[in-house]
Order: C-alpha cells, then structure tokens, then sequence
C-alpha cells in the first residue's frame, strides 16, 4: 500500500482502534486504485474525458460547466496550499448554505488532500466551538452573512481560528485572494483510504461525534446506491433541500451527479415552496428531500409544475404510507424511501422504483449485508423486531470516541433503530433505540435541549422528547417544572423557546412546552423519558381525536 499523503496525521492518528472498526466488505469488488484523489475523479475526469462543456451546477444567476468549475476549484486550491497554508491532512471548516461556491471550496479542499468538515448555516456559536475544538480546525471558511456566529466561536475556542470570509461567486476576501491564483492544481496524490471528510452527527449526550470518511467512501455511495438503486443518467438534473453538511445533501445533490456527469440546482433557500417552484423553473428529474417537504408541495401542487420529475428519493426520517400514497396519486411517483446515517455516509437500505413495496423501507443496497439482532447481538428470525445491524463497504469510525464500541458490535455497524425484516428480505422500520428526536428530517439530541433549558434561571427540571405531529413527523416536547411554579405560562413558554433558539441552532427548539409539578423519576432519580414520551404520545393522540370528533 502506498503511503498516506498527509503530513498533518491529527485525524489517522484519531482513528478506532482496528478492532473496533467494522467489517468493511466487498470492496474489492468496485476496484479502486490503491492512489485516488476523490475530487479528481468527481469533476477533473469529466475534463480530460472532453465533457468540460457539459453542464454541472446551476443557481440562481449562476450555470457553471465542468471545466469552468474544474478552474475555480484548481484556483481555490492554490489559495489554500498557499496563502492559507493547508497540507494534506489538514481539517477546513466550511459554513454556507447550499452555493457554488461551497461546493466549488468543499473539491477544493478533498483536492489538495485537506479534510473537509462542513458545518449547517443554522448553528450557533455554541456548536460551533465544539466542533472546531473536536477537530483541531485552525482554519475556516465561511460565507459573510453568517460570520457573526462563525466568529464567536473562534473566539471561544481552544485553539487560534483563522476566518476568511466569501461573498457571492467568490467574492470579499476569498475572492480577492483568488485573484492572483493559478487556474492549474496537480490533485494531491492521496491514498483511496486517506481520510478527506469529517461528518459530525449529533449525540445523545448532546456531545458532536465525528464520523471520518476516505476519499474512497465519497466513491462507494455513487457506485453502490446511486448506480444499483437511483439508477440517474448523465441527462438528469439534481435538486433538493438538504443542506450539504448532511452527507444525505452532500451524496443527493453534489457527489451523485458529478460521478455521472450531470448537472445540479443548488438553492440557498430550499423551504417547499422555493423548492417546488425551482423544480419547475430548472426542470429537474431527481429529487432529494424528507417527508415533511413532499407532504408541504402537495398542498400547493397545483401552483407548480412538477411533471419533469422522474425520481424522487425520501430520507431523513420515517417515510409515512399516507405520504407515499398521497404524492403517488398527486404525481405518478413511487417515493423512495431509504434508511441512511452519517457514520455510514449515505443511504444503505432502500429499493429501485420497480421494486418498491409501500411502508418498507426496502432491501440492503448491493455491496451491503443487514440484519436483525437481539440485545446480545444474536441474529432474529424474520418477523422479529429487533435493532439493525448493517455493514458493506462503508463503516463507522469516529474520531477519538468511545462510543465507537457502542455502534460498531462483532464488526457490525448498530443503528440505533428497531426494524422487522420480512419473509423476502424488505426490511420494516419500527422506532429509534434511543433519544434522537428525528423533526422534519433533522436529528435533534433531547439532552442537548435539556441542557440549553436548564441555562434558563427559572428552569429547575426539565426533559424533552419527541412528540408525534403531522406536518413535521416529530416535534421537540420540553416537560419544565420551574423555580417559580407561579410564573408558568404562555409568555414564559415563548420566553424560553427563544432562550433555545439562541442557544442552538433554532430547529432544535421546543415547539411544544409543558409546565408539569413533577417529571418521571426513577427509584434512583434518573429521569424516565420513556413515561415522558408515552405521555406525549397519549396527548397526540387525544388532541387528533378531538379533531376528529
């Protein structure tokens, strides 16, 4: 094996132990270099293979082909490797919505064999220390409309945090450094398993865990489940919601169509109404986003034109049968479903259009092995709920984390959610193992709530869950028993959501709050979630009976 290209070794020095990293399988079968440089492949290839004309992204204002992108990101690199000083190995926090620029600095980086760890525009301060403390960043990259939280959060973190600042197509100081760049890079020579991303994924804890993922891995998604599942062509046109820190975003609307030279939409605002008005106004055939948003476009679907979309893909929380109903009945599309994670990149569970079967959330992607296991890991019978076990040819490993032997079992990667698999092998989604609160595609940690709460000076107890709502699947529920019982009401409860939203990124905030006398407890004193959320499931259901009524 070719030595790694990094000359900063913070991450593989970082890496699990070998034990208690997963069993990676079939890779052999997709046969990548030993020496390959993702960015490389993802757009350079396209270049020297004569397609440089052909279309990669589109924005607003914005129509980029390859081989104009390809120099942007060759003039970015030279920035990097220069003035900014990154060597390979070197960690780059990105924060922005969904842009060509993003984009463009995200090649950029993976180009000159940097670790990319891009951030969602929503995050405060707060998380943002976390982050860059957990990484080791010393550099980041961010768009000028959100450098008020960016810069807090250098100033707060451990170690010194250089901020350069962009504005539109690479303007402001990143542009004016780019100036003088070169529009010629050579990609770092990097080994397929160099790391090159660092996705970060909420914890039950609260506490960020980062997932590391090889230049490699950015390949396997393209080649497993966008080849075997999605089944796109070079002719389509890629658009969706998910902001592309989520690797969901990330795979959706960068990696899968620059691996088969397509084009993507990228928009900054990707709410459902700006969503479905773009899918008209670009024509585009694939399409990437949670329940919440296909549920939202039904409603307006006769203000937009939706008839060139050809697929669209659902993740990021439980696909409900009277979504996937209503948006076949609406468009002629099946849905499809899939079960992803950050620590496994992308979507390993899911089916083709053909072989869809409704409220499944379908089969192992090829390349991938599932399975149902019980507490001790002991393989279940069909019928039998039980927690996921997956493994292929990507796996988790964070970075410096005990938890690690949490999700990874006898070389198996354990989800955290309770699935049933079927006499044919579909495989039936039950319920989340743990207090992860999945609100309109987002994953929200409760005790992370909990402790933004309890910073609240009338705050004495508190515990979140997630309470069932049919516009957004789940919402935040906080039970609060305060210092002063007699200063519960509405006003306070608006109070203390804002105190949330100001704390942490604001879809993490409580939608529904409710002062109780007294919380669940233990004969020790542990807070029981579980009577919370049978709680906040009884009052669901209370509340659509009453509707019904």
């Amino acid at each position: 094996m070719p030595a790694s290209c990094h000359v900063d070794t913070f991450v593989l020095d970082n890496l699990p132990p070998a034990a208690e990293q997963p069993d990676f399988i079939n890779l052999d079968r997709l046969g990548y270099p030993e020496q390959l440089n993702a960015a490389a492949e993802l757009v350079d290839r396209h270049v020297a293979e004569g397609r440089g004309e052909r279309l990669a992204i589109r924005a607003p204002g914005v129509r980029w082909t390859y081989a104009e992108l390809a120099r942007t990101i060759d003039r970015m690199a030279n920035v990097l490797t220069g003035e900014l000083g990154l060597v390979p190995g070197g960690r780059v926090l990105l924060r922005s919505a969904n842009n060509p620029t993003l984009v463009a600095l995200y090649m950029a980086v993976i180009k000159a064999g940097g670790i990319v760890v891009a951030t969602m525009p929503l995050l405060r301060a707060r998380e943002l220390v976390q982050i860059l403390d957990k990484a080791e960043i010393g550099l980041a990259l961010c768009d000028a409309a959100l450098v008020d939280e960016m810069g807090k959060a250098a100033n707060a973190a451990a170690r010194p945090v250089r901020i350069v600042t962009w504005e539109g197509l690479a303007g402001g100081d990143l542009g004016a450094l780019m100036a003088g760049a070169s529009g010629r890079f050579e990609a770092v020579a990097s080994c397929a398993d160099d790391p090159c991303l660092l996705g970060f994924t909420s914890g039950t804890t609260g506490l960020p865990k980062a997932t590391v993922h090889y230049h490699r891995d950015l390949l396997v998604i393209c080649d497993c489940y966008a080849r075997d599942v999605l089944r796109a062509d070079a002719d389509d046109v890629f658009i969706g919601s998910p902001p592309l820190a989520f690797t969901f975003g990330l795979g959706g609307l960068v990696l899968f169509p620059f691996r088969i030279g397509a084009s993507t939409v990228l928009l900054e605002r990707a709410g459902p109404p700006d969503l479905a008005a773009a899918i008209g106004e670009y024509g585009a055939t694939v399409c990437f986003t949670a329940p919440t948003a296909y549920r939202a476009m039904l409603a307006k679907i006769d203000e937009n034109d939706l008839s060139s979309l050809k697929k669209c893909v659902s993740a990021g929380e439980t696909l409900p049968r009277p979504t996937f109903d209503a948006w076949l009945e609406a468009t002629g599309l099946k849905l499809m479903d899939g079960i992803g994670a950050t620590e496994m990149l992308h979507i390993f569970i899911a089916a083709p259009q053909e072989a869809i079967r409704p409220g499944a959330t379908g089969k192992p992607v090829p390349g991938y092995e599932a399975r149902i296991v019980d507490a001790a890991g002991r393989p279940q019978p069909a019928g039998t709920a039980g927690r996921l076990a997956v493994r292929g040819p990507i796996g988790c490993r964070y970075l410096a984390d005990r938890r690690q032997a949490v999700y990874v079992e006898n070389g198996w990667n354990i989800t955290g959610d309770t699935y049933v698999e079927d006499e044919d092998g579909y495989f039936w989604f039950q319920a989340r193992n743990d207090d992860m609160i999945v609100s309109a595609g987002y994953n929200i940690a409760g005790p992370e709530v909990e402790a933004a709460l309890l910073a609240h000076p009338l705050v004495l107890e508190v515990g979140v869950v997630g309470a069932p709502d049919p516009e957004r699947g789940r919402i935040v529920k906080a039970f609060i028993v305060l210092t002063n019982p007699s200063a519960a009401g509405p006003d306070l409860a608006r109070e203390l959501q804002d105190h949330v939203k100001r704390e942490l990124a604001p879809y993490k905030y409580p939608r529904s709050v409710v002062f109780v006398d007294a919380l669940p407890k233990t004969g020790s004193g542990k807070l029981q979630r579980f009577a919370l959320r049978q709680q906040a499931e009884a009052e669901a259901e209370d509340a659509t009976q009453g509707v019904n009524a």
